[in-house]
């Protein structure tokens, strides 16, 4: 998630777990430090841009590393605020600060190596947006109340209802995505589409409208659907993977890399210049992708260090459709709709 919400769930928890022991700013600000230094590992620079992207989340977020961190942590903030008699107790609030952190990020699609250094698989439930203001506002009125009331009981009160919404709003997140995914199951099949992975995640800012994103050997279908949405039928739109690409280059560890992380959900192609391009289909919408790279030419793929060149929509123009798409409206996917002749 987005580093503001990840700083609001730190304090929120922090604030909860501590009462009225210490000070509500004490928890507020540490809990924000905590709920902060996982995603710290975004500052390393590995030196190619793909690693770059299937590194971060890895052993910052760990369960176990999370988890030995938390008493050294504890220790010093008691030992800064002369409270070493609460030590248990900032334990506790730190360590579920630190752990809640990981467990947040792995309801994103992005994925989230929560079992490091067991194994580096990257976890992601897929069912919420990075930034969600559905989730982030209870947690940011809950720890605003406790700091204008400076920790008094009803603040209190008041956070922990902060701290129920949001994670009433993570379950809803799982059921909405669940009801997509039966749609889209249904759509396919309706389609004649033989999918070997089904992809449901919500289209950016809400819980409402969902991407799906359906992969074939040679092809990928994408479409939407709204829970506001009158019919049960989905308008997929029907794209080239470059199947020739990836069997020329898939077994080059750049594209080898995109290939695991994203869970099979990328696409090869090449430019007009002969430059290789890969795309991790998860995050962004055709034909504008967060993380696509250039991965060398036809002779060099694996051999040069990897650039991203990611693409993005006209800002104005996606939000209209959005809004749009998510009450009901009966669109083509948004980048069909831009192409389409006016």
């Amino acid at each position: 998630m987005d580093s503001l919400t990840q700083i609001a769930l730190g304090s929120a928890v922090t604030v909860a777990v501590m009462g009225q022991r210490t000070a509500a700013w004490k928890a507020a600000l540490w809990g924000g430090v905590a709920g902060t230094l996982p995603d710290l590992d975004a500052l390393i620079d590995h030196g190619d841009a793909i690693l770059n992207m299937v590194l971060h989340r890895a052993e910052s977020h760990s369960l176990l590393f999370l988890t030995l961190l938390s008493p050294l942590l504890a220790w010093l903030v008691s030992r800064v605020h002369g409270e070493q008699p609460l030590w248990r107790r900032w334990w506790l609030a730190l360590w579920l600060t630190l752990f809640t952190h990981p467990l947040l990020d792995n309801m994103t699609v992005y994925g989230t190596q929560l079992l490091q250094p067991f194994t580096d698989h990257p976890f992601g439930v897929g069912s919420m947006f990075i930034i969600d203001p559905a989730y982030t506002l209870p947690l940011l009125a809950g720890v605003i109340a406790a700091l204008v009331m400076r920790g008094q009981g009803r603040s209190l009160r008041w956070n922990l209802a902060g701290l129920v919404l949001s994670t009433a709003y993570l379950g809803w997140s799982v059921a909405a995505q669940q009801v997509a995914t039966s749609v889209a199951r249904t759509s396919l099949a309706q389609e004649g589409v033989v999918a070997e992975r089904l992809l449901v995640t919500p289209a950016p800012f809400n819980t409402v409208l969902w991407r799906l994103v359906a992969i074939t050997p040679t092809h990928y279908h994408e479409g939407y659907y709204s829970l506001l949405d009158g019919r049960v039928a989905v308008r997929w739109t029907r794209h080239e993977r470059g199947a020739d690409l990836i069997t020329r280059h898939g077994q080059a560890d750049p594209v080898a890399r995109i290939a695991r992380f994203s869970h099979g959900f990328y696409r090869m192609s090449q430019t007009p210049d002969g430059r290789v391009l890969v795309a991790d289909l998860r995050m962004g919408q055709e034909p504008h992708y967060v993380f696509e790279f250039d991965v060398g030419d036809a002779t060099t793929v694996g051999q040069v260090t990897a650039t991203q060149r990611s693409s993005r929509p006209d800002t104005d123009a996606a939000l209209a459709w959005l809004w749009q798409r998510a009450r009901g409206a009966d669109l083509l996917p948004m980048g069909a709709a831009l192409a389409a002749p006016r």
